[in-house]
């Protein structure tokens, strides 16, 4: 099948590969010169695993092109598939006009009876305003229009695109799904049809469900601190009520991070105040999840109360593992506070070589995780990479006896305990005070 992917960040860089691997022509679309040039020579325009190699092998497949001319890319395009991460503010405010401007301009270069498939994340609604459009300017254009939301996760996304758990697609007729039918099985046949709306709606109730899971947990495991109780046992105690299950998103440990479960969350905000509904559990769901991005530095200040002069080493910067973006990084705020702090701040990414022009020289970068250790007071872990365990076996090699290990998502514990060190989790006491 011939198909255009419109938009070449993450998503449509892993959705082009994934498509050209199963078979399918893909031209991938974006204006940007220098992402289409480094993606020619099979270059991913951010770190994912995998993802150059499988670039790479649909370029030489001939399988696989990329282009910033729109005429050429869209000329013969069976399905144009909709794929631009969509920006998004601090505020976790999406610029959804960027993409529909991107996704209009194109229309109009589109060949009768092209399949148009948004998979960027948009408001609910969204379709309906692309299909206004179409009938306002362009009425004697026959495009129809599909919902698939994204289900990517940075650092596995290759996995998640050809082994889905199942895709999720919204169709207005029998003709679009017979299309899209043909574009999807060679990846699975767990394909799940529903409306338009209901597909854009899917996508925020998951995102929501997931944020309010994770606060939920957290706040449950900032209790058990408290009251001296063990929150991974809670989480044990709860996975195995039926009515729970065991794959619930229970786990005690940092807050969520980036703007993907937020922009949903504002997403379905602004759906209910449009239509003055009040809803107060997904109102609360960011304020709880902002209020616990403070665990770490309330530890902080528990052990140091004055942090000025205190060196920290920083394991991890990046959003989370398997991805090179520092964009909406936890870790990366907690640096910034900490040199506020007037702290010294040692800092080791296994991926990251050049850090924040921002960044004064109190933040120091080593090439080795234990190099950062040495010196330091604390130990915190930033962001979850999985060469860290094995890096903490050592640490007595390089760190004092005193040295303070602060690790949310209990990520190194099993290497940590048996050293004696002092060592802080999310909804757990300190390995001293048990």
């Amino acid at each position: 099948m011939k198909v255009c992917i419109y938009g070449l960040w993450h998503l449509g860089s892993v959705t082009a590969a994934c498509l050209a691997s199963v078979g399918h022509d893909v031209v991938g679309l974006d204006a940007d010169q220098n992402t289409i040039d480094g993606l020619k020579q099979g270059k991913a325009p951010l770190f994912e695993p995998g993802l150059d190699d499988l670039l790479q092998s649909g370029i030489a497949k001939g399988k696989l092109h990329f282009t910033t001319e729109t005429a050429v890319a869209v000329a013969d395009a069976e399905v144009l598939w909709v794929t631009f991460d969509t920006p998004v503010d601090d505020d976790d405010v999406a610029d959804v006009d960027f993409v529909l401007s991107q996704i209009k301009d194109v229309l109009p270069l589109l060949v009768d009876g092209t399949v148009v498939l948004v998979s960027s994340q948009m408001p609910v609604g969204s379709i309906r305003n692309l299909e206004a459009f179409v009938r306002e300017n362009m009425a004697n254009k026959r495009i129809s229009f599909a919902c698939s939301p994204e289900n990517l996760r940075l650092g596995k996304a290759l996995d998640v695109f050809l082994k889905p758990d199942r895709i999720v697609v919204g169709v207005r007729s029998h003709d679009t799904r017979r299309k899209l039918e043909t574009l999807l099985l060679p990846i699975t046949d767990r394909i799940e049809w529903m409306s338009v709306e209901s597909a854009e709606m899917t996508k925020h109730a998951i995102n929501a469900f997931l944020a309010t899971s994770v606060t939920f947990a957290n706040e449950i495991a900032s209790i058990c601190e408290l009251v001296g109780a063990d929150a991974k046992e809670v989480e044990r105690g709860l996975k195995t009520e039926t009515r729970i299950g065991p794959k619930a998103y229970l786990s005690p440990g940092g807050p969520f991070a980036g703007g993907t479960l937020a922009r949903d969350i504002e997403f379905l905000g602004v759906a209910g105040r449009a239509k003055q509904l009040v809803t107060p559990l997904l109102s609360s769901v960011q304020k709880s999840n902002n209020e616990h991005k403070n665990w770490v530095r309330r530890k902080l200040h528990e052990n140091f109360p004055e942090l000025k002069g205190i060196t920290v080493a920083i394991w991890g910067l990046t959003y989370k593992p398997g991805t090179d973006t520092l964009r909406r990084s936890l870790a990366v705020e907690l640096c910034d506070w900490l040199v506020e702090q007037g702290a010294i701040v040692h800092v080791y990414d296994p991926v990251v070589r050049v850090l924040p022009e921002y960044w004064p020289g109190s933040v120091v970068s080593y090439a080795q995780p234990l190099d950062a250790v040495n010196q330091a007071d604390v130990l915190v872990v930033g962001t979850e990479w999985q060469e860290f365990r094995q890096a903490a076996e050592g640490l007595l090699s390089v760190a004092s006896p005193d040295l303070v290990v602060i690790d949310a998502n209990r990520h190194l514990q099993t290497a940590v305990l048996p050293l004696g060190l002092k060592y802080l989790a999310v909804g757990t006491l300190s390995v001293n005070e048990v």
